[in-house]
């Protein structure tokens, strides 16, 4: 543990600085500040390869109460308590840190656990503050810099290709039950509870990296996962998606693949100002009357009035109107931009991933019918 406090500031690329205290590792990140409205989760906040190359600012006034959970692997190897194997944020920004956590779960201290992975933060911020200038300003780049640590240049996170950075090398297979359908989760910095609960149907998981030909990939379905950065950058995964729907099986996106899906579709995005990230965002479905509670993290969105023809809206946000959500007419095409995975937050849409496997599955089933009526 720190025998001693370090003085350090944040400061933004318009010039201004907010001094604190430096936690977790004593040096100097650059990164994109951002903010989450979430209460609790920094845990799987922290990482969440959607927050790849970005300074985290959490708006709730007290952080680290409850500290953080130990590193176990379900028996896949997939983590239980977080969303990858380490932690994605450039930095951390808090108003106070809790540095004696209580409870049951707790293995370390939120700043001790940074302070192991070699990443920065900085407390005694007034995030009130920074949010605001952020909600005005827009998201903008910045640098936690430690008292005697060099300053220099905010470097742009997205001049780093940051989904090759967290998607997975090398092809990887997670086993279901017998006669459940076998999904393609395209990579891109996909989080660990999706393919939990996409395996706690029995369905079987594919995991293959961002930049796969997925003509070469068996599979009943095709999930698109979230991740980092500027979907346009992902132009290999645009390809591979426009290829498929061109066919029959099911793609399914969240997040990261909503707007690559949208893009695949020939929509185009464009750069929220300060994006959406947090719990209970409401998301508006098109033609009912129902909302349904949501947790985000993007920068990112798909230009509703540049959809296609065939394609349509499926969910709008409640707050700002941005749309959450698209669908095909004319397949079974569909993403949203919140996480129906969302844990800890609601979970009002995880049956949203559900029925995409029960569509994979049916679809699947009419393909072997089909060949098995053509082989009579």
């Amino acid at each position: 543990m720190r025998s001693k406090t370090i003085s350090a500031r944040l400061v933004l690329a318009d010039g201004t600085e907010f001094p604190g205290r430096s936690f977790g590792a004593p040096r100097s990140s650059p990164g994109e500040v951002v903010f989450s409205t979430g209460m609790v989760g920094y845990p799987q906040s922290l990482t969440d390869p959607s927050y790849r190359g970005q300074i985290l600012t959490l708006t709730y006034p007290l952080v680290g109460n409850y500290g953080v959970p130990d590193k176990a692997l379900d028996r896949r190897g997939i983590p239980i308590n977080f969303e990858s194997e380490k932690i994605q944020v450039s930095g951390l920004v808090v108003s106070e840190l809790c540095e004696v956590p209580s409870h049951y779960s707790s293995k370390r201290s939120l700043s001790a656990w940074m302070e192991a992975e070699g990443i920065s933060g900085i407390s005694g911020i007034d995030t009130r503050a920074l949010t605001q200038r952020l909600r005005e300003e827009g998201v903008m780049r910045g640098r936690i810099v430690v008292d005697g640590g060099e300053e220099g240049a905010l470097e742009n996170p997205e001049d780093e290709n940051l989904v090759a950075a967290v998607s997975c090398v090398r092809p990887m297979e997670y086993k279901g039950k017998p006669g459940m359908p076998r999904i393609a989760v395209v990579d891109c910095g996909v989080k660990a509870n999706i393919l939990r609960i996409i395996l706690a149907t029995g369905a079987s998981i594919a995991r293959v990296p961002w930049d796969s030909d997925l003509r070469s990939v068996s599979c009943d379905g095709i999930f698109l996962s979230n991740g980092p950065g500027d979907p346009k950058t992902c132009t290999r995964t645009i390809a591979a998606v426009r290829r498929a729907l061109a066919g029959e099986i099911p793609v399914f996106g969240i997040c990261l693949g909503n707007q690559i899906l949208g893009l695949a579709a020939g929509a185009d995005t464009y750069k929220l100002p300060y994006g959406h990230r947090g719990q209970n965002q409401p998301a508006l479905e098109v033609g009912t009357k129902r909302c349904y509670m949501t947790s985000q993290n993007h920068g990112y969105a798909v230009r509703e009035d540049s959809l296609p023809k065939g394609w349509e809206p499926w969910f709008v946000n409640g707050n700002d109107r941005t749309l959450e959500g698209i669908r095909s007419k004319r397949g079974p095409f569909s993403a949203v931009q919140f996480h129906p995975e969302g844990c800890p937050g609601p979970r009002d849409t995880q049956f949203l991933l559900e029925n995409f496997v029960a569509e994979a599955a049916a679809t699947a089933a009419r393909r072997i019918a089909r060949h098995a009526g053509s082989q009579a």
